[in-house]
């Protein structure tokens, strides 16, 4: 397997960009040469509005990369760490679709490569979850095995993350991968009576629970690398 991880989740909005920036951070301040990537962003959002107008101009700006980017201290183009963006807050594939293009995993592989060359180490943040389509034929799942990264799993602490987390979970060891970390995310404040109980129902199922985050108004995080040790 390559050096670095690849951050997915059970769901979408439920701290992979928070996870995959802290690491990056904590990484990058022990002197680790970290390269991000963030293949695919939708909902993103133009760099300027015209005066007067509702008509959005500019390029689109990928907020989740930026942050990636500035956590890692990374002077790498920006085409490369996010080698696809669309305006539309939708699945990868419809948004390629309607803004007329297709992503082509041969593509992201390629920016991985370059990026790759000049970093001790990868972070790489998915789209959603681990089964959303890229294009019509190919998943996020099919993009990680061909990056052949140690992956992380992050999951909101609330009812329904048993399941969804074994879903993921074992969709990505049934396709050879390595999960080096499940994380339990506290994404908002509310909790519910399976909160305190699912980490350790989890790891009584063999599930490898590094780390449970509680909410974080601030939306900061300290993440020590320590505790991934065991497989980069």
């Amino acid at each position: 397997m390559s050096k670095g991880f690849f951050i997915t989740a059970t769901d979408t909005s439920v701290g992979k960009t928070f996870v995959a920036e802290a690491l990056a951070r904590a990484m990058t301040e022990t002197g680790i040469r970290v390269g991000v990537m963030k293949p695919v962003e939708t909902g993103c959002m133009r760099e300027e509005t015209m005066p007067g107008s509702l008509e959005a101009t500019g390029a689109l700006r990928p907020s989740d990369a930026l942050r990636l980017k500035a956590a890692a201290r990374s002077e790498a183009p920006l085409e490369l760490i996010n080698p696809y963006r669309f305006s539309a807050p939708l699945a990868p594939s419809i948004a390629a679709s309607e803004a007329g293009e297709t992503i082509e995993l041969g593509v992201i592989k390629a920016r991985f490569d370059e990026l790759a060359r000049d970093a001790d180490t990868m972070i790489v943040e998915g789209a959603g979850g681990i089964m959303v389509p890229l294009n019509y034929k190919e998943t996020t799942l099919d993009l990680m095995v061909m990056l052949a990264l140690p992956v992380i799993i992050v999951a909101p602490s609330r009812l329904g993350c048993i399941n969804h987390t074994l879903l993921t979970y074992n969709a990505a060891t049934g396709a050879g991968l390595t999960v080096a970390a499940v994380i339990l995310n506290q994404p908002d404040e509310l909790v519910d009576e399976s909160t305190p109980l699912n980490a350790s129902e989890l790891r009584g199922l063999g599930l490898p629970i590094k780390k449970e985050l509680p909410f974080s108004p601030e939306g900061k995080l300290s993440i020590s690398p320590v505790i991934f040790s065991d497989v980069n």
